[in-house]
């Protein structure tokens, strides 16, 4: 199931705006943070790993391998498997992507972009991904972690459901899976 992706505004629920969008994440200072890692670690900046870290970035999606390699192949054919995987892998271990299982045996990636949190709705039927943002939420992880004195490092909060009418579902009707070649 290839997932659809969207940072849909907010709506309104009884007069009141809740699940605003995402905020987009700070490419410039994930780049910089990307730049320092590899020096850190001595590794080799190369014309495929551009070409993959470019194509990880221009996407709002949830990549799996296969998608980012389908994209990458675009431009250039050579690219393999491995190459991306260990991209992928390298971007996960610098803190600038975050490995994400929704429940469909598939690993995606997104920028790992603290300062832009989101949380995640995912549709069970469709594989459609909705990324919000939502204060109440927040405030009231905090207000529980103070209850037990306890002190929040990292979350990550998923909900997982269906499509208000998955039989007309349009997420469904538009999904498609890139292909590598």
């Amino acid at each position: 199931m290839t997932a659809q992706d969207s940072r849909r505004p907010p709506e309104s629920h009884a007069g009141a705006e809740v699940g605003t969008a995402a905020r987009a994440p700070n490419l410039e200072r994930l780049r910089g943070q990307l730049e320092v890692y590899m020096a850190e670690q001595g590794l080799r900046s190369t014309e495929q790993r551009r070409l993959i870290i470019d194509k990880f970035f221009e996407s709002a999606q949830h990549l799996t391998i296969d998608e980012l390699l389908g994209r990458v192949r675009h431009e250039d054919p050579k690219v393999g498997y491995a190459t991306v995987y260990r991209t992928m892998k390298m971007l996960a271990d610098g803190g600038i992507a975050h490995e994400l299982n929704f429940g469909d045996n598939a690993t995606r990636y997104e920028l790992a972009d603290d300062e832009a949190h989101h949380d995640h709705l995912i549709c069970q039927k469709c594989g459609h991904i909705i990324e919000f943002e939502e204060p109440l939420i927040e405030e009231l992880q905090e207000r529980i972690a103070a209850r037990y004195d306890f002190v929040i490092k990292h979350h990550k909060h998923e909900l997982y459901g269906s499509c208000s009418d998955p039989s007309t579902c349009v997420h469904k009707a538009s999904r498609s899976k890139p292909t590598a070649k």
